[in-house]
């Protein structure tokens, strides 16, 4: 006999029926941000069939008492390394410079295929529990074609929407975004509908970052890009790394368009806002990735200014927690934390706060969904929008009542393990707090051979030198890119503590 965490929850035999949310306060995060009390929410099929108040469901319907708790749409993540998962918390005390040296310059060659999957997997299946329903894999360890297939195994074995972004830092994106091995990969695990690359459950993106050369190498990557008509995720903005200089080149050969996604983008100036918000790119911010690792002081309020889309993300386990709740708290305090500084600077008061409980809301669904080209069918609990849905319950905490601003009790209030329900396009993969159809046994056996392998792979001493690595006398402090001999210090341009104009 095993334990009760090896066998995995199976919803009763009208899986599949429609499903109605009954008597919930509903935040469907439609254009008005519009707040439904004591109103139900009826699933049919993979989609949203309406929204109202004591709805009468088809025969056969699932209820699901939603009375003192909040259903929103499922939340969007726009940049997490799944890849990493396996290593949750190893770097929980790590600089950015550290994880660059860790996985960059001496050990992110040492994860084998199967690592990449025991990452990603792990990574999905947490997703779903904390409600994160889409989630874009910035799986930018792929070292080999075999390391991609691993990590899109993975995903494909979980009931989450996924944006495979295929990286590798390890080499130039001039070079393996034109090799055979890559377009064959495209051919075989990418599905296509409508003539597009990816479909409903498994979209695409290409992942690099550009460097700010010259000389635009990154230009055949972005070439590539457009001919299969997909988006560019790029980390941008980030102190000593990537600046104000690629974003340039890339406006400059007119590769900045409405899907690109510029992840952080804590480091940018003034010119590389407007560059951004008038080609109708958005931002993806990693508050609690920013504040604690140093890429630059989390953008959201530079973003406001300028009028750029905001999403969140989460990241990487290997420092952070791993779902929206995190990421929307750490955004709002970081924000408005920088408000009540630029204030005090003046020698004014703060007296009203810019950004709202119910914005950082939408940014974690509706701003998702955006960025992601997916606002016609997901971001909201609209009739007719594909039935990504979660309650948010918990009869057993304290802290769930009362609730009496609904977004704020979201924000600052609710946590992961409030997550009651989830359903991904009508079928639910959680129920009454518990994952559906889930093998958790399987994926802490992938996880744990990942880990044993990579402890004796390094070594006890350099295990755990590794939670505090040196930073040795390298290229590092330029450039963490191993694949490109460039430098530049004005990736270290000192910041100052106003407002960009």
């Amino acid at each position: 006999m095993g334990t009760a965490a090896e066998h995995p929850v199976v919803v009763n035999s009208r899986q599949g029926a429609p499903v109605l949310f009954s008597n919930g306060t509903v935040l469907t995060m439609d254009a008005e941000r519009s707040v439904l009390e004591g109103a139900d929410v009826l699933v049919v099929g993979d989609t949203i069939e309406r929204i109202g108040v004591a709805l009468e469901p088809p025969e056969g319907t699932q209820v699901i008492d939603a009375s003192g708790g909040i259903i929103v749409p499922g939340f969007i993540d726009t940049h997490r390394h799944m890849w990493q998962t396996a290593m949750r918390g190893y770097g929980a005390d790590w600089t950015l410079t550290q994880y660059f040296v860790w996985n960059y310059l001496e050990h992110g060659k040492k994860f084998r295929p199967q690592d990449i999957y025991a990452g990603n997997l792990l990574s999905a299946v947490e997703a779903i529990d904390a409600g994160v329903t889409t989630s874009v894999d910035w799986s930018h360890g792929l070292s080999t074609v075999e390391h991609a297939d691993a990590a899109v195994d993975a995903l494909q074995e979980v009931d989450g929407r996924f944006i495979f972004a295929y990286g590798n830092i390890h080499g130039g994106p001039w070079e393996w975004t034109t090799t055979p091995e890559f377009r064959d990969f495209v051919e075989r695990r990418i599905p296509r509908s409508g003539g597009q690359l990816g479909d409903e459950m498994l979209g695409f993106q290409l992942a690099f970052d550009v460097t700010g050369d010259p000389e635009f190498p990154e230009k055949t990557a972005f070439e590539v890009a457009r001919e299969l008509d997909v988006a560019v995720t790029t980390h941008a903005g980030v102190w000593g790394a990537t600046n104000d200089d690629g974003i340039r080149l890339m406006h400059e050969h007119g590769f900045m368009n409405e899907k690109n996604v510029y992840v952080h983008a804590a480091t940018l100036s003034a010119d590389s806002y407007q560059r951004i918000a008038a080609t109708g790119g958005s931002a993806s911010v990693s508050s609690e990735s920013e504040s604690s690792c140093g890429q630059g002081y989390p953008s959201s309020w530079a973003l406001r200014k300028h009028g750029v889309p905001v999403s969140l993300s989460v990241d990487t386990s290997v420092w952070w927690s791993a779902d929206a709740f995190a990421s929307m708290r750490a955004t709002l305090s970081a924000d408005r934390a920088r408000e009540h500084f630029e204030h005090h600077a003046a020698g004014d008061t703060c007296t009203n706060l810019g950004l709202r409980t119910d914005e950082v809301v939408e940014w974690a669904t509706r701003g998702g969904a955006k960025a992601l080209g997916l606002e016609d069918t997901l971001g909201s609990l609209e009739a007719g929008k594909k039935a990504d849905v979660v309650l948010i319950k918990n009869d057993e905490s304290p802290a769930m009542f009362p609730i009496l601003n609904p977004h704020g009790h979201v924000v600052f209030q609710a946590h992961r393990g409030d997550v009651h329900t989830v359903l991904v396009g009508g079928k639910i993969v959680k129920h009454q707090h518990k994952l559906v159809d889930v093998d958790l046994a399987k994926v802490r056996r992938a996880v744990e051979e990942t880990v044993d392998y990579i402890r004796a792979e390094l070594g006890q001493q350099e295990w755990e030198a590794g939670m505090y690595p040196e930073v040795p006398e390298t290229k590092i402090l330029d450039n963490p890119y191993t694949y490109t001999e460039y430098r530049t210090d004005t990736t270290h341009t000192a910041q100052g503590g106003g407002r960009p104009e």
